[in-house]
């Protein structure tokens, strides 16, 4: 791609699945890019990874750096405004990325205020850092890409999910904040004239994931021969998107910031986009499970003559979740001639692999 020659990307939640595998794309596609990443390594999830994901992205910089590339890693909270705006005075980013956030639906019920903290405070110190960027007349950021999620579109019973659905409805804390991030770019790119374009992640999978997520908590009971449950007893369908995919579409998506303008008024056009990233393809969950366990056969995570059917049980729909996911992708393959397309099977092989040799080799 080399998109990114002598820019400088700042990726927050650099040690997240997302993020991680975005900075290494990034390190990987480019010349003479320097890409700084920071991260609060918080203990949502088993810390141990995200520094596994860390220790992989600094190796693959020291590689990279006879052409020109830069990696640097800031260990901190976008809710500390200091550190943001200190972020932002020593590195000057052309173009940020927005991954940093608390996720997972089920755990905002019993801990809202992580949410409110890392989703609206620290997304509000960003905006407020991008708006700065242009103070004295300088060039600032070039474009704001966020990350949104699938949970703002709730429980809509029109499917595909559109971008030109109303969503004013969410059923989590987890959805409200992301919906209330998109208001907030929206605002910021009015009033200050901030290109920002938000992503709607669906269901984002892959090797080196997010423990917290069905596919990688269902393998580590399912290996620990304990019982996994299927919610809604099974009658739930998702858009699984593979990370490869999402990373693809994310520097696609970077790369191509609004086009600032002015209204009949005289005023700014927002330049503002939203978009889906799925696979546009639902799997059912009962489909999903099976295919998961046969893979997890065949890398040799678990025996051939593994019962599945004795480690599952079927409950019913939890506080929070959907009955189905499904993204409308038409504008992203009309703005980028984009469409994520990696096959269930072959994302959950991936995965598999990677599983047996993080853990088992």
């Amino acid at each position: 791609m080399n998109e990114f020659k002598h820019k400088t990307i700042l990726v927050t939640g650099a040690a997240g699945f997302i993020g991680a595998f975005l900075s290494e794309a990034l390190l990987r596609n480019n010349e003479k890019v320097h890409v700084v990443g920071i991260d609060s390594m918080n203990d949502y999830y088993e810390v141990s990874l995200k520094e596994y994901r860390l220790a992989r992205l600094e190796r693959l910089a020291t590689e990279r750096a006879g052409h020109g590339c830069g990696f640097a890693f800031v260990r901190g909270n976008l809710a500390d405004r200091t550190t943001v705006q200190q972020l932002f005075a020593d590195y000057r980013p052309d173009v940020v990325v927005n991954l940093a956030a608390q996720a997972g639906v089920r755990y905002s019920i019993d801990h809202p205020d992580v949410y409110i903290e890392s989703n609206l405070i620290g997304f509000y110190n960003i905006l407020e850092a991008c708006r700065h960027s242009y103070d004295g007349g300088e060039k600032g950021v070039e474009h704001l890409v966020y990350a949104s999620s699938s949970s703002v579109y709730g429980n809509n019973k029109k499917v595909p999910y559109s971008t030109d659905d109303k969503v004013d409805n969410p059923i989590s804390l987890y959805a409200a904040t992301k919906k209330s991030d998109e208001l907030l770019a929206h605002a910021y790119s009015k009033l200050y004239d901030i290109p920002s374009t938000g992503l709607r992640f669906f269901t984002v999978y892959g090797p080196a994931g997010r423990p917290d997520m069905a596919y990688f908590g269902f393998t580590n009971k399912l290996r620990a021969g304990q019982t996994i449950e299927i919610f809604n007893y099974g009658n739930c369908k998702r858009d699984f998107t593979y990370i490869d995919d999402i990373v693809q579409g994310i520097q696609l998506v970077m790369a191509k910031a609004p086009e600032r303008k002015k209204g009949v008024d005289g005023l700014p056009v927002p330049p503002y986009a939203v978009y889906n990233i799925g696979n546009s393809h639902p799997e059912n969950l009962l489909d999903f499970v099976r295919i998961l366990s046969e893979e997890l056969v065949s890398a040799g995570v678990l025996p051939a003559d593994y019962d599945f059917d004795a480690h599952k049980r079927l409950v019913p729909m939890q506080p929070g979740d959907v009955e189905i996911t499904y993204a409308d992708t038409t504008p992203l393959e009309r703005d980028f001639g984009f469409k994520p397309s990696t096959p269930l099977r072959e994302g959950l092989r991936r995965f598999a692999g990677w599983y047996k040799a993080y853990y088992e080799g």
